[in-house]
């Protein structure tokens, strides 16, 4: 005869998966927009987050095709700071958290 076994279950905290999730990299992303010009996004891109001419061009055209792309990840007041820089740059930029 075998014996029931007795399933070891783990419980999670709350206030640890809450943690957690603010350890995890948050992205900025660029919206595509009716305003400005693909060359002035390019240029943005360029003087805000270093990229060479065929990175921040291959960035823009992401956002022209697609409608978004991500341009910048990291903490969450890096975030914050790079989505402001583009606010003050007249581009649409919003942030979130990867999963």
């Amino acid at each position: 005869m075998t014996t029931p076994v007795e399933e070891e279950r783990t419980q999670v905290d709350p206030a640890g998966a809450e943690l957690a999730a603010q350890d995890q990299p948050w992205q900025t992303v660029v919206w595509n927009d009716p305003v400005n010009l693909m060359s002035y996004v390019t240029y943005v891109l360029q003087k805000l987050f270093g990229y060479s001419r065929d990175k921040a061009t291959k960035l823009m055209l992401d956002v022209h095709h697609k409608g978004k792309a991500i341009v910048s990840s990291g903490s969450k007041d890096k975030v914050e700071r790079d989505v402001a820089k583009l606010h003050a740059a007249g581009l649409w930029a919003t942030m979130q958290q990867t999963s």
